[in-house]
């Protein structure tokens, strides 16, 4: 038995809300309590938390393990101009054999006042090799003519099916991939094997303890999950994963009997992932009215409400929950309504209500604020997005921007919420994104003291639900983890500062100390 005490323990047990001591036994909570814990738990192994404070173990209920991982390992184009990418690739081309891919992630025109960057820009500092760099968002890419070459991509080349190729005047393409259209160049791009992926998780997850996460619910694909199960087979996974399906694998998750759910408190089947838009950097997100600095265009929508009715079905009778990504207005108001004629089918066959979740919900129309609630639906979302994303929002959205990131609006309505990165698009660091939830601020302290539309903002307690009992449910686990109470797993992050009661402006500075799984610490500093 294990006995933490003088402690400042923030339990979200609105039963008992505030503790000091807590016991702990084969990896659940025993008790939480006061100093008595001290005389009743006699023979514990008692450890003085030195009045630290204690959370429920945080987690990041939308991110890309593997893409995270890959992101540490390329090139970092998250710079403020074109020529610092390309001096970059240029000295990364100095270590990188000849014929091998160059990567990079992180690059942003809006950086640089919009303009796409081309192939032949890459092709001056990148002659002998193939090089591919994402962008930040995740949903464009940028190649060179050597990549180009080699995935098949001429002038007549047609667009796939919800993606485009950026072509000039002369219906060249200039080496911008949109949406499905990246797939054209990473279908050819060498996939890790899924035992040096696993080796490249165990650090990406030692890494994520150290900022204080438990626990993340995964975007990425079949190598992920396999590195994943490798790592759970060595029992070298002390943290928690909810791994999503990709929707092509649908069939074959229904045909295996897959449901949302099955697995271990480790590793577990979350939902089939969907995309019904693209993103609000490249124009993609599907919106009710166009971009107002590109008035033609009101982005791209991948999935309407037939289509997604249509494939939900499929995966209610299957058990097997969705969870689709969903940008622009548009988008959000199709998935509303394919979920609504969900619930309808789910009613009539009597199917059980699963936790379906919208991804993102970064803008929605006024007459959509009350819809999730209504329908049961989670909102998935990022706050650290919004920070990041609040200049070219107010410029690509004018008006409209205000109703955006509305976390307030929906939680008013009843929904409920869950929060998490979508690393490496931002930082999985929580407590950045708790700053931003509480704050609508960048780090700088701008737009000013008030935040971005503050009347969003977020109370601490309502910020943190959405990092602990916001993903427990999402989960379905909302018995064992979100609090901290007795027969709960001892899921905890200590830090040093008090976000209850510190300067909003310092949650962003918050650092944890500590992070125990399951009974154990997995990191101490």
């Amino acid at each position: 038995m294990r006995l933490l005490h003088n402690a400042r323990i923030h339990t979200l047990d609105t039963a008992r809300p505030i503790a000091t001591a807590i016991a702990i036994e084969g990896g659940e909570i025993l008790a939480v309590g006061g100093d008595e814990l001290l005389f009743e738990c006699d023979r514990a192994e008692c450890e003085n938390m030195g009045g630290r404070v204690i959370l429920p173990g945080l987690t990041d209920a939308h991110i890309h393990l593997q893409e995270y991982a890959l992101s540490l390992s390329v090139v970092n184009c998250e710079v403020e101009t074109k020529g610092e990418i390309l001096g970059r690739i240029a000295e990364c081309i100095h270590q990188t054999p000849h014929g091998k891919w160059v990567r990079g992630h992180g690059w942003n025109q809006n950086n640089w006042g919009g303009e796409w960057p081309t192939a032949v820009d890459l092709d001056g500092v990148t002659p002998d090799n193939p090089a591919y760099l994402t962008a930040k968002s995740l949903h464009a890419a940028w190649a060179n003519t050597t990549a180009l070459n080699m995935a098949g991509i001429t002038p007549s080349t047609p667009d796939p099916v919800n993606g485009r190729i950026q072509r000039n005047e002369r219906g060249v393409p200039t080496g911008i991939l949109f949406e499905e259209a990246v797939r054209l160049v990473e279908a050819i791009i060498p996939e890790p094997k899924p035992e040096v992926l696993a080796n490249n998780l165990k650090q990406i997850i030692a890494d994520l303890c150290r900022m204080g996460l438990t626990g993340v619910h995964d975007f990425d694909k079949r190598t992920c999950f396999q590195a994943l199960q490798i790592l759970h087979e060595e029992c070298d996974l002390n943290f928690r994963v909810v791994k999503s399906i990709p929707f092509e694998l649908l069939s074959q998750a229904a045909d295996l009997g897959l449901r949302s759910g099955f697995g271990d408190n480790f590793l577990r089947i979350g939902s089939i992932k969907y995309f019904a838009d693209g993103a609000l950097g490249p124009h993609t997100g599907a919106m009710i009215e166009p971009y107002v600095d590109e008035p033609q265009n009101r982005g791209i929508l991948i999935l309407d409400n037939e289509q997604l009715f249509e494939q939900a079905c499929i995966a209610a009778e299957n058990g097997l929950s969705l969870a689709v990504h969903a940008i622009g207005d548009r988008a959000v108001h199709e998935v509303l309504e394919g979920f609504s004629r969900l619930r309808a089918f789910e009613q009539e066959r009597g199917l059980p209500a699963l936790r379906h979740r919208i991804e993102h919900v970064q803008t929605i129309h006024p007459s959509d604020f009350g819809r999730l609630a209504e329908l049961n639906i989670i909102a998935s979302m990022q706050p650290v997005h919004a920070p990041s994303d609040m200049l070219v929002a107010d410029r690509f959205l004018g008006g409209r921007a205000a109703y955006s990131y509305a976390w307030r609006t929906l939680v008013q309505h009843g929904t409920q919420l869950v929060f998490g990165s979508d690393a490496p698009v931002e930082s999985p660091n929580p407590f950045r994104g708790l700053h931003a939830a509480v704050t609508r601020r960048r780090a700088d302290g701008s737009p000013g003291s008030e935040g971005w539309f503050s009347e969003q903002r977020l109370t601490v307690r309502e910020a943190l639900k959405g990092y602990t009992l916001g993903p427990a449910f999402a989960a379905g686990m909302e018995n064992r983890l979100g609090r901290l109470s007795v027969g709960f797993l001892a899921d905890l992050t200590v830090i040093e500062t008090d976000p209850f009661t510190c300067d909003p402006a310092d949650l962003y500075h918050i650092q944890s100390t500590a992070t125990m799984v399951g009974g154990e610490w997995v990191w101490q500093g």
